[in-house]
């Protein structure tokens, strides 16, 4: 069984004055604006690392959730951000880390269990299978 899903983009001009739009399938994100500015030069808009940092954000939570639930635990919260960071390299640019920052709350289970639950959900979820990148993982536990 594949699970097909489609974002998209469009871009006008050139690298430093052009402007561009992101959309997905789903209409949840519909033509909303990103450039060369919003994504080097902190101005309004969104980037193509912050949309891979929510989108690995989300995808680690629901793999927690599941390992979880397979362990017996059930999480009252989990609250996850995804640093993506792009760095100069030689030839250009490259997203060569992400760091994962967990605040779970888990009735029943230990800091040390969430932790080693946690790192299951780092390595298996599939958009930290995509990145070809250092992930680093801190949590911690109410």
């Amino acid at each position: 069984m594949a699970i097909k899903r489609t974002g998209s983009a469009v871009w006008q001009g050139g690298l430093k004055d052009g402007k561009g739009t992101v959309s997905t399938e789903s209409g949840a994100l519909t033509e909303l604006p990103y450039g060369f500015s919003s994504r080097f030069e902190g101005e309004q808009g969104t980037n193509p690392e912050e949309l891979l940092g929510a989108a690995h954000a989300g995808c680690f939570s629901m793999a927690l959730s599941k390992i979880l639930g397979d362990a017996g635990f059930t999480a009252d919260k989990l609250e996850t951000s995804a640093e993506v960071s792009l760095n100069q390299v030689e030839g250009g640019f490259a997203i060569n880390a992400v760091h994962l920052t967990l605040k779970a709350s888990v009735p029943g289970a230990d800091a040390a269990k969430v932790e080693e639950l946690a790192g299951m959900a780092k390595a298996g979820c599939p958009v930290s299978k995509l990145f070809n990148a250092e992930i680093t993982l801190e949590v911690t536990v109410a």
